[in-house]
């Protein structure tokens, strides 16, 4: 397996473990967030996230289709890359406690680096249909 291919699997397995985690325990989510996790609009949020991130990641695994997959990494760099200045930005405005908006900003950076490394393939060489 090559390393794109491991780029696109770990940033697909990680999609479906941070889905799974916000749609069926969303409380815990929100107390690793430091949140407080008996707030309704919360949990929503949260499990509207997880639902997104488990679209994502099944997508990342079973696409089969070079320019689907192209796509789909393309739109997921666009998605961490938001997620990350989202993240570093609550960190730096108070909303989010400083060690829960640290962890989120670097999770989403790594999972931007992944679709990278995930599309280095694709960039190289001309999309077939």
């Amino acid at each position: 397996m090559d390393g794109q291919t491991v780029a696109r699997y770990s940033l697909g397995v990680i999609r479906l473990v941070n889905g799974v985690a916000a749609l069926l325990a969303p409380q815990l989510v929100a107390r690793r967030l430091g949140a407080e996790p008996g707030r309704p609009a919360l949990i929503y949020v949260l499990r509207m996230f997880g639902v997104r991130t488990v679209v994502l990641g099944v997508e990342l695994l079973c696409v089969k289709d070079p320019v689907e997959l192209d796509r789909a990494l393309r739109v997921g760099t666009l998605i961490h890359t938001s997620d990350a200045l989202s993240a570093a930005w609550v960190g730096q405005e108070g909303t989010l406690a400083r060690r829960p908006a640290v962890a989120a900003t670097a999770i989403s950076t790594v999972n931007v680096a992944l679709t990278f490394l995930a599309q280095r393939r694709s960039r190289c060489r001309p999309a077939t249909r």
